[in-house]
């Protein structure tokens, strides 16, 4: 069944400032009556509604793509997303609304101003290669620059570069069929760099390639993306390559786009049903980072606290260990309260002097994926900090398996800071009355009743 534009949920309006390219209000409506379909499915018709008028491909699809940005279109087969890639350089004509790209608008142009656009802002990557057979690869990448009138010599050199970049230097002078298939994607995406165009429109590009080939060619687009900054607008209908892939995702169902948002926020927050559905199998430790599951760090202590100050925390906060931060709250590292009890007993005021420097810390942006091992391995939760090392919070075993189980973590008590075994209260509070070590038979045997809340 068709959806109703009630339904449509966008991060942002687009207002078309500082875009690479801008969508406005575009309909595909195939059919002998075009125009009414678009009024009528302006004026709230669904697309089953409009079949007499014609079959709408796509309807009402508005939406900017930044400078730099990798923008994934996701839909299934007979949403529309293949036919909007084809309005966005002029392969279709839209029955409404514009597309601009780099402030040219492709819609008014005229065919001998669409293939200059075509030359020089945009390039396409198809999921089938399009290679010429009887050119070698160096020659398949150049083919572009052939086409704009660039002169033998400067297009060869073009391509050598292009090529080493996408790590087929050695076959350069191979024809298509002596390649694997992933290897022939990359003369593909190679013949695209070589253009040199600021937008780069990619149609299923991975899509009959084997798995392992395909995340190598996955990886392999976003490093070089990082690298040359190039603005790509990627169609696919597998979930989990557009949210490796995107900085943004529009998903498509029955020619609508119904969400547009960063990979978390369509896993976290799906706009309907319908997205809920599609995101219910995605790998989450592969979406979710650590800034979006952290929490907030409790069991820190400046290291003006000093060691009867770092006592203290431990003592109300039920736990073993606390994090010692530096000016301007950096993360110098943690305290053990058996430590901290020998120095209170000593007399020592200088907690720096016992702080272990040995811990997990990962940057806000890094993948739950990455955090697994560091957490097996971690007596502590994983402190997240910035690039100043500044402790931005922490994300302990309990909130990682929360987050990959959808469970909320308010359903279940997660530690202050581990390690969870502790020395007793009452030697905790004996050593602050006094100032001296209480006696305990074995200083590395403590409490385990704890429990308590996150940090």
């Amino acid at each position: 069944m068709s959806i109703a534009p009630s339904e449509i949920r966008h991060d942002t309006s687009p207002d078309g400032t500082g875009a690479a390219l801008s969508v406005r209000g575009v309909y595909k409506v195939f059919g002998r009556r075009p125009g009414d379909a678009v009024r009528r499915l302006a004026a709230g018709a669904t697309r089953d509604e409009v079949r007499e008028q014609g079959s709408a491909a796509v309807i009402d699809a508005s939406f900017d793509v930044r400078p730099g940005e990798i923008f994934v279109v996701m839909g299934l087969s007979g949403s529309g997303k293949s036919t909007l890639i084809r309005m966005l350089n002029g392969l279709l004509e839209p029955s409404a609304g514009s597309v601009e790209i780099g402030g040219r608008t492709v819609t008014k142009a005229s065919a001998k101003e669409i293939r200059e656009i075509r030359r020089s802002s945009v390039s396409m990557v198809f999921q089938h290669f399009a290679l010429l057979p009887h050119r070698t690869v160096l020659e398949n990448v150049a083919y572009g620059l052939e086409v704009n009138g660039v002169d033998k010599t400067t297009r060869l050199a073009k391509a050598r570069e292009v090529i080493d970049l996408v790590g087929l230097d050695v076959w350069a002078d191979a024809k298509p069929d002596e390649l694997s298939g992933g290897m022939q994607q990359r003369v593909g995406i190679a013949r695209a760099l070589a253009a040199e165009t600021d937008v780069l429109l990619m149609d299923e590009a991975f899509s009959a390639l084997d798995p392992l080939i395909r995340r190598e060619m996955q990886e392999q687009l976003v490093d070089l993306q990082q690298r040359l900054g190039k603005t790509i607008v990627f169609i696919t209908h597998d979930l989990n390559e557009a949210m490796f892939l995107g900085d943004r995702i529009a998903v498509m169902r029955d020619g609508r786009i119904v969400q547009i948002g960063s990979p978390e926020d369509i896993l976290t927050d799906p706009a309907n049903d319908y997205v809920a559905q599609f995101v219910q199998d995605v790998d989450r430790a592969r979406v979710l980072t650590a800034a979006s599951v952290m929490e907030p760090a409790r069991a820190v202590v400046p290291s003006t606290a000093g060691p009867r100050g770092a006592l203290r925390v431990m003592r109300d906060l039920q736990t073993a260990a606390v994090f010692v931060t530096g000016r301007g709250r950096t993360l110098d590292g943690w305290v053990r309260d058996r430590h901290v009890m020998r120095q209170v007993k000593a007399g020592d005021t200088n907690l720096d002097a016992i702080v272990n420097t040995e811990y997990a810390r990962v940057s806000p942006d890094t993948a739950l994926t990455d955090l697994f091992e560091l957490a097996v391995e971690s007596p502590l939760p994983i402190a997240v900090v910035d690039d100043e090392d500044r402790l931005l919070g922490v994300v302990p075993r309990v909130t990682l398996l929360a987050a990959l189980g959808n469970v909320p973590t308010a359903t279940m008590p997660i530690p202050v800071l581990e390690p969870v075994t502790r020395i007793s209260d009452s030697d905790l509070d004996a050593t602050l009355a006094t100032g001296e070590q209480p006696v305990v038979s074995d200083p590395t045997i403590i409490s385990t009743d704890r429990t308590g809340a996150d940090a």
